[in-house]
């Protein structure tokens, strides 16, 4: 009987020295000490909703990236001059700087969809820190208009950085989205 729970002890240990590690969305406790950091800008309060339901989900540092650059109440007119400016690829000036960015392994990164790119205050953001060698976790969220090229653009501004390809696409309130997006994530690490 001693030599079966010896036995089965031996296995269990070697089972669990074998099993692959937590993934970082395990808990907030575990999050917050492996260093995630979840940067957004957000026009209309969506991207704030999903930034603030994914730390709720895996813990990390909120982050709100905000410029010094305003946009027109109406609609039209705030849609007419961000395609003016993605256009000339404007970069407005941040007022808000992250204190330590080396302290941070993954950057969630989240932006609206606008003109099929991330907004211009995102590339003021990526182009304000090195990024790279680090793990960048794009979320858009959009009125209908999908991934398009913000993943791509994203990349493209972020040298040296590993991006995740599955970016979370949405609104605001697809908290059952999110929630399987975050799953596949953790199965990826």
């Amino acid at each position: 009987m001693i030599k079966k729970a010896l036995v089965l002890g031996a296995l269990t240990l070697s089972l669990l020295a074998g099993a692959p590690q937590k993934a970082w969305t395990q808990t907030k406790e575990e999050n917050n000490m492996s260093r995630i950091l979840i940067a957004y800008y957000s026009y209309s309060g969506n991207t704030k909703q999903v930034a603030e339901a994914i730390q709720d989900k895996i813990g990390g540092d909120l982050f709100e990236i905000q410029t010094n650059h305003t946009y027109p109440a109406e609609y039209r007119a705030m849609t007419d001059q961000v395609k003016k400016e993605i256009s000339e690829k404007f970069r407005p000036e941040l007022t808000t700087k992250v204190a330590d960015m080396k302290q941070y392994d993954t950057v969630f990164i989240g932006s609206p969809n606008w003109w099929g790119t991330i907004a211009p205050a995102v590339d003021s953001f990526i182009e304000s820190y090195d990024l790279k060698g680090k793990k960048i976790v794009p979320f858009i969220t959009n009125g209908g208009g999908g991934v398009q090229n913000t993943v791509k653009d994203l990349t493209a501004v972020c040298q040296g950085c590993h991006v995740e390809t599955n970016a979370w696409v949405g609104y605001g309130n697809d908290t059952a989205g999110l929630d399987r997006w975050l799953t596949q994530i953790t199965a990826q690490k």
